[in-house]
């Protein structure tokens, strides 16, 4: 009669022995192993350019020869206590990425729970196409098409004047990037929302109706409060990648580059001063 034997398991091959009952011994050695190599590379390449760029912070350019002049001083950390134009430049540019987070929860969450709880595969299928579709093409050529559309002698004005209303004019300003900060990161919103929402279990909501919650009020109280994870991770992503962006505040603000120039305002974010 074989006796099964509890405790360390033995390994087959002479080589992995040892690796094998260390793992076994020190539990903690299998995640460190996995986290090691990614925590160093995040070290090593993120933190290592972030701590670079505080250290040319303390230096300053020669107006002159625009070369880098690497005397430490504090003069760009004064420039920045003093200058009310960076305050509003930052307060500008924390909004609009506020504002287009809000907006793209908004509209993301509808979609994203009809994707999940309500759209039949085959529409299911036909949905994430179409939000997926938009990534496949250029930044760029996103940003293009919607100039053509907001411009002053775009699709925008040309159809509302078609039916006898006054033209929009609302290219080239932060309007016209709010639209368009809102329309190229919404996919990033509905994808985390939708993983989020398809995760919820039917039985809690089926629990929420014997109780006699209605449907909004099971979206409300069940639904929603499952689902921020994947609104939080969405709003890090469109609210991240809007504040640090300066391509479509040059092209859709207008001018971004003389407005610059002359004394920082107007369509200027924080993007286009770094």
């Amino acid at each position: 009669m074989a006796v099964k034997t509890l405790g360390r398991p033995r390994a087959k091959g002479g080589a992995a022995g040892p690796l094998q009952s260390l793992l076994w011994r020190w539990q903690w050695l299998r995640p460190a192993l996995l986290l090691v190599p990614p925590l160093a590379w995040f070290v090593v390449v993120y933190l290592t350019s972030l701590v670079l760029l505080l250290i040319t912070a303390f230096w300053t350019i020669d107006s002159f020869t625009s070369q880098i002049v690497q005397v430490w001083n504090v003069n760009n950390f004064r420039t920045i206590a003093v200058d009310p134009t960076y305050r509003l430049i930052v307060v500008r540019t924390v909004a609009l990425a506020a504002l287009v987070t809000v907006t793209d929860a908004t509209l993301a969450f509808p979609f994203a729970y009809f994707m999940a709880r309500v759209a039949s595969r085959r529409t299911q299928t036909f949905l994430f196409a179409a939000v997926l579709l938009p990534l496949w093409a250029s930044y760029l050529a996103r940003v293009y098409a919607w100039i053509l559309i907001l411009n002053h002698n775009g699709l925008l004005n040309w159809s509302l004047q078609s039916i006898g209303l006054p033209p929009a004019n609302i290219g080239y300003s932060n309007v016209a990037m709010w639209i368009v900060f809102s329309y190229i990161w919404l996919p990033f919103m509905i994808i985390p929302t939708y993983a989020a929402l398809e995760r919820v279990p039917e039985s809690l909501l089926e629990a929420a109706a014997d109780l006699g919650a209605r449907r909004w009020r099971a979206v409300r109280d069940v639904v929603l409060p499952l689902a921020m994870p994947g609104v939080v991770a969405g709003s890090i992503f469109t609210f991240s990648l809007t504040l640090g962006d300066f391509i479509t505040p040059i092209l859709i603000g207008g001018a971004g580059g003389k407005r610059l120039r002359d004394s920082l305002g107007g369509s200027t974010f924080l993007g286009n001063v770094i």
